[in-house]
């Protein structure tokens, strides 16, 4: 039967009947049909020809004419230019090898090419009679003459249907090499003869008849003929299954020209979903064109109750032994198997030659390398349809022996699947947890993965592994008093060894986590004890492979740390953390340590360090392809919080925003807190002091408070006091500012300065330690403080000098808050020459003349390393030349959605969301 093109299958008639004439597709030059036995030929320019005289067989038979036809090409028939040019080389080697699966497109791929030629070409369709070579050759040289190759009297034709004289074969070698122009010989099917001895036949015509003959083989699988020698020599054409597959573009041409119109994104399932198989396409593209929604009829096709799975059936299948298909069957739950792991689903040891010989013969396996098959998407669909008939209720066992042996081979992806497939959840979770691969719930990468595989398992097995799977799973997905729950319920497993060992380790990683989320570091310093007891228990080979283990247990240690304000203990914790091996599983914790880092810059007063340890979290993460909602959002609520200390607040609207879509994961007591001392700052600066009050208490339940938590709360609270007219109550809630915050304790000096208590004021900044902890956000409010304090004092000398130690400490980090809450007893100061002279271009408007109204709000250098790439510099170059979106994609030759794909990483990376901000930035960091 020939193959199915992508316009449809070609009728073979039956023996003797009439053909229809070749259907040229559109715009090609027709040649005349071809001339069968006993009709004359239009001879060639200088040729002379004899008649062609009708004759019979060896077995005394009439010839078929029809195996002597081009097929006929079906209405709507796809030319496929790539694949005809390709085989136009046919004409320049000796062999061509048309090779791939039944429904390829082999047969009407080769037909119209034939049909397309200005030469005669011989065609003969191969069927299994021809295997004796007697039969075969006499067809032979049938088809040469009836398509006017000059064979004379002297080649004769075999007398023995069971074998062919030498001298007949020398004799047509002879003859064809005489030829002024080569003789085009198209075998059609010609898997169908796998006899050694007609292809040692053909190969010597062939190889003596020289430039005289062009012989194009078309079948399912390789012919027995020396195919490395022509490879060697160059003299080999060769058009392979993955050629013939129909890519996207074209697969959209077929769909069209049955009157199908798909989305691209459609298109492309469908082709990935048949690799492109033409047969597939055609069948699909027939029964879709029934259906009143197209897309809707390709997501919800089901290959296994199909015509397609009929003619798979058909073609592939039931030609099979049965030890073959019972094979196929079985494999047919697995994407990619080896011979071994089909030996333990079939329970027999033959697997390796029947697969072999499955690939050879392009049934719809294919090899991956390395000993790795792999079953065709949809043949393998038809399979499992079949199996679940044939052999209802094996599928669960298949899967799980499968299982069982990707299991021992060490391959954990396939065994969770298989083990999941199977219903047999105990293996799956003891899987995850010897492997020690638990921490993959809170990678970023395949979380979702994992956690929607194990969404399934329900309240059975009751093993501990199991409810450590299950206690991951609910921490991961939001469901903490569950998972807390559940994690107090998993036992350790009892006996020794190193499984006892994993699930201790996976135990303690969960009370980190545990440790993190309920603001407990005390049970923190307990997972983390035990962890580095049980960590020389383990195997290094196991440790080695999961560095995210212990980068995740640093990072929550040192968030439950941080939460407690206990700063060197946090800051050890969470800088082994973001010092763990570069991998990708690591690239989540160390992006979260670098953000909690940031934040323990920023609340002791290093707004440069905080931006630049920020900006490195979200490198991190777009290096690393986390997906958007991967981690708390801390990175880019640091960011927004030291644009509130430049007053820089439609930024920092604008990153508080994007931290939302980041994460800021309402469990985290961290990030949830740091959220609510952004917001209320900016709804401070926004004058908005009653907003503040109610933003800055977010609602956590933790074993302890946080230091830096409260005291923030605490000058929220009083500035609210301050405002509304309570000076009293705004100098008794400062009382709840921890003293070992320098930075809040600089603010509550402000507050109480602002209250008229200068005093207080000056107790609370003796009280402030002078060492290398505080940074200059802190210096310069409370040399603020002083300054003010001195002005109320009438010390205008004093004061003017402690304000020129604040500008020029504030100036390099761009803090304008600090003043601009000062009060108005700086206004006369800043106005005098000297000063205003330092306050000029960042905190106050540059002298007349230069067109500046109001105060400036310049974007200030984060002092970070941004890395763009080439193509992101070439676009910053541009915005910079003030040329528009589509002016830079004309100038670079790109698309206009290339370029606004660049200009959103580039404002990623910069930490800006507007094209002067981004020039702006650029230029300060000297990437312009």
């Amino acid at each position: 039967m020939a193959d199915i093109e992508d316009a449809g299958e070609p009728a073979v008639p039956d023996a003797g009947a009439a053909t229809e004439p070749v259907v040229p597709y559109a715009g090609a030059a027709t040649e005349p049909a071809v001339p069968y036995a006993g009709e004359a030929t239009e001879p060639a320019a200088g040729e002379a020809t004899e008649p062609v005289v009708p004759c019979a067989d060896p077995l005394g038979e009439p010839f078929l004419r029809a195996r002597f036809s081009l097929p006929s090409l079906p209405a709507g028939f796809l030319r496929r230019q790539r694949l005809a040019g390709h085989l136009d080389q046919a004409l320049g080697t000796p062999l061509t090898l048309l090779n791939g699966p039944a429904g390829a497109g082999k047969t009407l791929l080769a037909a119209d090419w034939a049909a397309g030629l200005r030469r005669p070409v011989a065609w003969l369709t191969t069927e299994a009679a021809d295997r004796r070579p007697g039969v075969f050759w006499s067809y032979v040289l049938q088809a040469l003459r009836a398509s006017g190759v000059p064979l004379s009297p002297a080649v004769g034709t075999p007398a023995d249907p069971g074998a062919v004289d030498r001298r007949l074969l020398a004799a047509l070698a002879a003859e064809l090499s005489e030829q002024t122009r080569p003789a085009v010989l198209v075998l059609d099917e010609y898997d169908r003869l796998p006899d050694p001895e007609t292809a040692g036949q053909l190969e010597f015509v062939l190889h003596h008849a020289g430039p005289g003959l062009r012989l194009v083989l078309v079948g399912r699988t390789e012919p027995l003929l020396p195919l490395h020698r022509y490879r060697a020599a160059g003299e080999l054409t060769e058009i392979r299954a993955s050629e013939l597959a129909f890519t996207p573009d074209e697969a959209a041409l077929l769909l069209a020209s049955h009157g199908l119109d798909l989305p691209d994104r459609a298109v492309r399932a469908l082709v990935d979903r048949t690799r492109g198989w033409a047969a597939g396409l055609r069948l699909f593209a027939l029964a879709a064109r029934e259906s009143d929604d197209p897309e809707r009829y390709l997501k919800e096709f089901e290959a296994g109750s199909s015509t397609i799975a009929d003619f798979l059936l058909a073609e592939v299948l039931k030609g099979q032994t049965e030890e073959t298909q019972d094979l196929l069957l079985r494999v047919s739950v697995l994407e990619r198997f080896r011979p071994e792991l089909a030996d333990a689903l079939t329970l027999r040891s033959d697997a390796g030659p029947l697969l072999a010989g499955l690939c050879r013969a392009n049934a719809f396996v294919e090899r991956l390398g390395h000993t790795w098959y792999r079953l065709h998407p949809l043949f393998a669909e038809i399979l499992r349809a079949h199996l679940r008939e044939r052999l209802p209720g094996l599928e669960p066992e298949l899967h799980r022996r499968a299982a069982a042996w990707f299991h021992r081979s060490g391959m954990l992806g396939e065994t969770l699947g298989h083990g999941a497939a199977a219903g047999d959840w105990d293996l799956a979770a003891s899987a995850l947890v010897a492997d020690l691969a638990i921490g993959r719930f809170f990678t970023g990468l395949h979380a979702d993965d994992l956690a929607a595989l194990f969404s399934r398992m329900g309240p059975e097995p009751a093993t501990p592994a199991a409810d450590l799977v299950r206690a991951a799973r609910d921490l991961a997905g939001r469901e903490t008093d569950q998972g807390l729950a559940r994690l107090r319920r998993a036992g350790e497993p009892p006996g020794g060894g190193s499984d006892d060992a994993a699930a201790r380790m996976s135990r303690a990683l969960l009370e980190a986590l545990a440790a993190r989320l309920t603001g407990c570091p005390a049970r923190g310093e307990e997972a983390a004890a035990e962890a580095d007891a049980t960590r020389p228990e383990l195997p290094g080979r196991l440790l080695d492979a999961h560095p995210e283990l212990t980068a995740l247990q640093l990072t929550h240690l040192g968030s439950a740390r941080l939460w407690a304000g206990r700063v060197e203990d946090a800051h050890a914790a969470l800088t082994a953390a973001a010092g763990s091996p570069a991998a990708t599983s690591t690239a989540l914790p160390r992006k979260e340590a670098l953000a909690h880092l940031a934040l323990l810059d920023y609340l002791n007063g290093w707004p440069g360090r905080a931006e630049r340890k920020a900006l490195a979290a979200v490198s991190e993460a777009e290096r690393a392809g986390l997906p958007q909602r991967a981690g708390s959002g801390l990175d880019r609520l640091v960011l927004a919080a030291v644009a509130v200390e430049r007053h820089e607040l439609d930024r920092a609207r604008s990153l508080l925003d994007e931290a939302a879509r980041h994460g800021c994961d309402p469990r985290d007591p961290v990030p949830t807190a740091g959220r609510a001392l952004v917001a209320a700052r900016l709804a401070l600066a926004d004058g908005a002091v009653r907003d503040a009050a109610e933003t800055v208490r977010p609602p956590l339940s933790t074993v302890e408070p946080s230091p830096w938590a409260v005291g923030h709360e605490a000058l929220v609270t009083a500035v609210r006091h301050l405002a509304e007219g309570r000076p009293g109550e705004a100098a008794e809630g400062l009382r709840a500012v921890p003293a070992d915050q320098p930075a809040c304790v600089a603010e509550a000096a402000a507050i109480q300065l602002a209250s008229g208590h200068a005093g207080a004021a000056a107790d609370l900044l003796d009280g402030i330690r002078a060492d290398g902890r505080t940074g200059p956000a802190v210096h310069v409010r409370t040399t603020l403080v002083r300054a003010g304090a001195a002005a109320e004092a009438g010390d205008e000398a004093a004061a003017r000098a402690l304000v020129r130690r604040a500008l020029l400490d504030a100036r390099r980090e761009r803090l304008r808050r600090p003043f601009l809450d000062a009060g108005a007893w700086l206004g006369p100061l800043l106005a005098e020459a000297p000063l205003r002279e330092l306050a000029e271009g960042w905190l106050a408007p540059g002298p007349p003349g230069r067109d500046r109204r109001g105060l400036p709000e310049p974007s200030p250098p984060p002092l970070a390393a941004v890395e763009l790439s080439g193509r992101e510099r070439d676009v910053l170059e541009r915005l910079a030349r003030m040329m528009s979106t589509e002016e830079i994609a004309a100038d670079l030759f790109v698309s206009l959605n290339t370029v606004k794909t660049h200009l959103k990483s580039v404002y990623r990376k910069l930490a800006v969301n507007r094209r002067g901000d981004a020039v702006r930035r650029a230029h300060d960091l000297g990437l312009l």
